[in-house]
């Protein structure tokens, strides 16, 4: 009999694409809920829910606030000038400042301030979004470790990974056999859909390791990616799983012999340019330099004093009540 390994399932870890959540919050919370002195802070209280909800449910041990450092990087812009450009504020007061709503842009300093005091880590790096910081987070997390054999391929697959995200580009970090999953809410983040490699398979036809490929064909008017002209998303599933894969679409494209109609054939051609840039723009980047932190969660907040303040400051007693309660909840059922 073989005896049981020492190995131990690697911690679960809980990242979110925190722009993208305190936006749903922004639009989900009333505007009418004010601190003692009459500002907004829809977002900051409904950020707090946010999370307050989503450790109660899903239990990380581990939780990564992935910031914006750079919503728009001039890298991306480079290969692909249209990327989010119509998200770029009319009259911005520096350049290249996304159009963010009047009563929204206050809020994020105290969510910053925030997040801080509680002690949950959050990252950004100048140069890149958050996406990148998740997309190297995500990659470089150990995937399930089976706890009896040590082996990764016998492994019960739990997620050991849960991205939560409104942007469905992070569909492309699915990963069944790394225990990589996508929280995508529908309604808030009561309702989420758990986008695995099935549901996908399910909605698009592909998986997340060809979503890339899927998403630059299909193109993204929310990013300013133009796509392929006439490929939509059920064309796009159609060349992959006849092709493989971008390269061998492209393969075919050239190819006299292939199957493609005359006009995707076209179309194909005259998108070269466009192809040979878009997936580097649509790819997350999984090598972020990331400053040192410490992902556990605290049972308890890392400033106190801090965050009594900021709480007397913006009236933030209940749902910071609600979220330090679960917090401490969760690290008591940890250990």
């Amino acid at each position: 009999m073989t005896a049981p390994s020492s190995a131990t399932p690697p911690a679960r870890l809980m990242l979110l694409d925190t722009a993208s959540l305190y936006f749903r919050a922004f639009f989900g919370v009333p505007d009418s809920v004010r601190s003692p002195d009459g500002q907004p802070v829809n977002a900051v209280r409904g950020l707090l829910e946010f999370i307050t909800r989503l450790v109660h449910d899903h239990a990380p041990d581990q939780l990564v606030a992935c910031w914006d450092a750079d919503w728009r990087p001039q890298w991306r812009v480079d290969l692909i000038p249209t990327y989010k450009t119509h998200r770029l504020a009319a009259e911005p007061e520096v350049e290249g400042q996304e159009e963010v709503p009047d009563t929204l842009s206050p809020q994020v300093p105290v969510i910053a301030a925030v997040l801080d005091a509680l002690g949950i880590a959050r990252i950004g790096v100048a140069g890149y979004e958050a996406d990148d910081v998740i997309g190297t987070l995500a990659t470089r997390h150990p995937g399930p470790v089976d706890v009896v054999t040590g082996d990764r391929e016998a492994a019960d697959y739990q997620p050991r990974v849960q991205i939560v995200t409104g942007d469905r580009d992070l569909f492309q970090l699915v990963d069944d056999a790394r225990g990589v999953q996508v929280l995508y809410p529908i309604k808030s983040v009561g309702t989420l859909q758990i986008t695995d490699d099935a549901l996908l398979m399910e909605k698009y036809g592909v998986n997340g390791s060809q979503y890339v490929d899927f998403a630059v064909l299909r193109g993204d008017p929310s990013d300013g990616l133009p796509g392929v002209v006439g490929i939509g998303e059920k064309t796009a599933t159609k060349l992959i799983n006849q092709y493989g894969d971008l390269a061998g679409i492209q393969a075919a494209a050239v190819d006299p012999d292939s199957k493609l109609t005359p006009a995707q054939r076209k179309r194909l051609i005259e998108g070269t340019d466009y192809l040979a840039v878009a997936p580097k723009v649509v790819s997350v980047a999984t090598n972020v330099p990331l400053p040192a932190f410490d992902p556990t969660l605290r049972a308890e907040p890392l400033d106190p004093v801090a965050l009594e303040e900021l709480s007397e400051r913006w009236g933030l007693g209940t749902p910071l009540k609600r979220l330090l309660d679960t917090l401490a909840d969760a690290k008591s059922q940890i250990s």
